[in-house]
């Protein structure tokens, strides 16, 4: 009797245990259900809609987040450089490329409880789509480090892991048709002081 007691209870904790460790790995991955990836950024289009999944919903709530529906814009996180490697904010990166159609977009780098790292002194912390240098055919090119740089630089200060966000506002991409072949910049890693 005692013995089937503790194989329950066993059977138990572990069951509840799993459960509570699996939903807290998809409330943190920044891939899975319903989201779309687009080389290193992912994006969720359902996640100020209706038709939202259960995760994503949980999601929101968990991380107090207010939510752009289809038709305001979409946000892009990108976890990972080109390479596959985690960001760190000790490295630096360039982020270059084209981005979609919209009326404006930011872009912002965060530690990993979404919390936008600020700049401790000279030095955007955030950049826009009004305020970049841009080259030939709307292409632009940002250095995001510790050490300024000359033309677009945002300022990343701290160690450990980050993400980087960028969100398109009043977008055809929000649209379940706009995602198809769109194209985002490449994150290259340039230099690391890890």
């Amino acid at each position: 009797m005692l013995k089937n007691s503790i194989l329950i209870l066993i059977t138990a904790l572990i069951a509840i245990g799993g459960g509570a460790a699996s939903l807290s790995y998809a409330l943190k991955a920044q891939e899975g259900v319903g989201a779309i990836a687009v080389g290193s950024w992912v994006a969720f289009p359902d996640i100020g809609t209706p038709d939202a999944d259960p995760y994503t919903k949980a999601r929101i709530s968990r991380e107090g987040v207010l939510a752009l529906g289809r038709a305001e814009g979409l946000s892009f996180i990108a976890e990972k450089d080109a390479s596959g490697n985690i960001l760190r904010q000790e490295c630096a990166y360039v982020i270059e490329g084209k981005v979609p159609t919209s009326r404006f977009w930011t872009l912002y780098a965060t530690d990993r409880s979404l919390t936008a790292i600020t700049s401790s002194g000279a030095g955007a912390s955030a950049l826009h789509s009004y305020g970049i240098l841009r080259g030939d055919g709307d292409t632009f090119s940002v250095n995001a480090g510790r050490k300024p740089s000359p033309g677009n630089w945002l300022a990343v200060h701290g160690n450990g892991p980050m993400f980087l966000v960028l969100t398109l506002y009043d977008t055809p991409v929000a649209s379940s048709t706009g995602l198809s072949g769109i194209q985002l910049p490449r994150i290259v890693r340039a230099a690391c002081n890890a």
